[in-house]
């Protein structure tokens, strides 16, 4: 892999990429930001939104970029909503994104690149949004920067099933053409949150590339992060965004994994898809985790079900629902044992699971037989609605 930075320049063109960096009040590390991205890029735009300190005159004094200038600060998530609709408008394929306060090292725009060339000259083409992953024990990282990060991780996997080891970072490539029409409800720091959530629901590709960071001194660090009412509003765009997923995200994704040529143009009969799908259902309850799915798969081919049924119903085991199936197991398993249940749902964990192992056990198996049963017979039922005449297995 080359590392000259003109054989970057002429990638950056080729994949139809602007360098997008939002700035408010970095007057003095904006223009040495520019001047590193400057080796990597010839198209850097950069957002003034509404700087009251040197920023202006520094941009000012600045060749070979183009400022967008906003009259009153309003966010940082408004800056970029800004840069997407004018990079769509004037035909770019991607928009990296950097900070403006001289965190991000521009030595590492071509691990962007390089990873964005592999997707985009692929035969599938699929598009992907990238986030670099910072390393979060690095030295003066602030502690409530790695609890923040850790924090948004976990609602991330919440609400897509997907695991990152960084969603906060704001050093991205984005794919303009793949984003277009996604509806944002944000418009400051929630917004980097928000649109890697919905990118992830639209089926487009969201991966962390390595990079490093630079976390200046505390009395020389410039934040703009206000931690209470910048916390707030992340955590208040977190509560609609797992109501979305349970209510639309995974109904839909579960939807549609079922496709007709599982079902309703399937030639097994109607007993034996059921099956499948309660047999699934049941093996993602055992207290086996992390191998649901391999067992549900091992065991429909043994048993000669449909695989992709089999698969799909082992899924149910969901980050949201997880709290609900431990929650279950336990409650199920204190009735067999006789024991009395010393745990709420709202402090299930894995913790008290090891407390009550055989209790868990014992209640995980006889849930994943209830479970299993009952889904059977729902399919059954609708089965027999949606596919009238079922070939005999």
């Amino acid at each position: 892999m080359s590392t000259d930075p003109q054989t970057y320049k002429a990638i950056s063109s080729r994949l139809g990429c602007v360098v997008v960096i939002p700035v408010f009040n970095n007057g003095n590390t904006i223009g040495r930001v520019i001047a590193d991205v400057k080796r990597y890029a010839d198209t850097i735009w950069v957002i003034n939104d509404g700087s009251t300190d040197s920023t202006a005159e520094e941009l000012a004094g600045t060749d070979g970029i183009r400022v967008i200038t906003m009259p009153v600060n309003r966010g940082k998530g408004n800056a970029l909503k800004t840069a997407f609709r004018l990079a769509a408008e004037e035909g770019y394929s991607y928009i990296l994104t950097m900070d403006a306060d001289g965190q991000h090292y521009a030595d590492d725009i071509p691990v962007f690149l390089d990873k964005a060339a592999s997707f985009t000259e692929s035969p599938a083409g699929q598009a992907c949004l990238l986030i670099g992953a910072r390393d979060l024990v690095s030295e003066n990282m602030p502690p409530r920067n790695t609890f923040a990060n850790r924090f948004s991780n976990f609602w991330f996997r919440v609400e897509t099933g997907h695991r990152l080891s960084d969603t906060q970072s704001g050093f991205r490539l984005y794919p303009v053409k793949a984003l277009q029409g996604l509806r944002m409800r944000t418009s400051r720091y929630e917004f980097e949150v928000e649109i890697i959530v919905r990118a992830a629901w639209r089926g487009i590709r969201v991966e962390n590339v390595p990079i490093k960071v630079y976390y200046a001194p505390e009395g020389e660090r410039i934040s703009h992060f206000r931690p209470f009412r910048d916390f707030f509003r992340i955590s208040v765009l977190n509560t609609f965004l797992v109501a979305e997923a349970l209510l639309w995200y995974y109904p839909w994704r579960f939807l549609r994994l079922l496709n007709k040529e599982n079902i309703i143009r399937s030639k097994e009969s109607n007993i034996r898809l059921a099956a499948a799908m309660g047999w699934g259902a049941s093996c993602a309850i055992l207290p086996i985790w992390g191998y649901q799915l391999v067992f549900a798969l091992f065991t429909a081919h043994l048993f000669r079900l449909n695989k992709v049924l089999a698969a799909v119903f082992s899924n149910i085991s969901v980050p949201p629902l997880i709290p609900f199936i431990l929650y279950g197991s336990l409650m199920a398993g204190a009735w067999i044992t006789g024991s009395a249940p010393v745990f709420s749902l709202h402090e299930i964990s894995f913790a008290i699971v090891r407390q009550s192992v055989w209790q868990y056990v014992a209640g995980s198996l006889m849930l994943a037989l209830t479970v299993g049963t009952a889904v059977f017979l729902v399919a059954l039922a609708v089965l027999g609605i949606i596919k009238r005449k079922p070939e005999h297995a």
